[in-house]
């Protein structure tokens, strides 16, 4: 399922929330209908929580059907929050100072791209903990990787600037076809406007016809 939301206004959905197709974790600043709609469009459970005191959960956290990837920014608080919440859902507390780990990794259940400067301990840890292979990379020349593209187990929609061999590269690494679009009425930065899994999506409400055309397009909801 498709839909348009956003949070008080904020279309930036992919700052504010990060899924997977087990679950979906939220800032507190979505409200109860919001929680809903995601909740819907999804198809999965909604858990509410802040990292390091943010609320800017889907900047600070990552996520596929093994587990939740937390900044080190998070507290024992937050980390058994999470853990209560979701019973039976492992967490992990990803150490370095590139902390803002949902903008620099993009993952589902079969692989993850990050930041070309993660350090290779960083790289095993992420590899070991939500069981994928993890290739350093960067899309349009960017490095915060997962605020420039959205992925699941059927397609990747990512940066229109991104370059034919960031393109090959991707569509190797995840096995799933590759497509550029934006969102939020033209926004490139599709991790940031984006939230979804392999049962569907959300985009902030400013996206367009076209826009939610080409992202329905893209992760094979058609």
């Amino acid at each position: 399922m498709l839909k348009r939301l956003d949070v008080n206004g904020n279309p930036f959905l992919g700052v504010l929330c990060s899924a997977s197709d087990a679950l979906a974790v939220v800032s507190p600043d979505v409200d109860g209908e919001g929680r809903a709609g995601l909740s819907e469009a999804l198809g999965v459970p909604v858990v509410v929580a802040v990292v390091g005191g943010s609320r800017v959960v889907g900047s600070l956290c990552t996520l596929n059907s093994r587990g939740i990837l937390l900044s080190e920014l998070a507290s024992r608080e937050e980390m058994e929050g999470l853990r209560k919440a979701a019973p039976g859902t492992d967490v992990l507390r990803l150490p370095g100072k590139l902390n803002a780990v949902g903008n620099n990794i993009l993952v589902n259940d079969r692989a993850a791209l990050v930041h070309p400067d993660m350090p290779k301990s960083s790289v095993k840890r992420i590899s070991d903990f939500l069981g994928v292979e993890v290739l350093r990379g960067t899309i349009a020349g960017m490095k915060t990787v997962g605020s420039a593209a959205v992925v699941n187990s059927r397609g990747l929609l990512c940066h229109p600037r991104a370059t034919a061999a960031e393109r090959k590269a991707l569509g190797e690494l995840f096995g799933v076809p590759v497509t550029v679009g934006t969102a939020n009425y033209g926004v490139p930065m599709i991790g940031a406007c984006v939230v979804a899994n392999s049962r569907g999506a959300a985009a902030g409400t400013p996206s367009t016809g076209i826009e939610m055309g080409r992202i329905e397009e893209a992760l094979g909801f058609l």
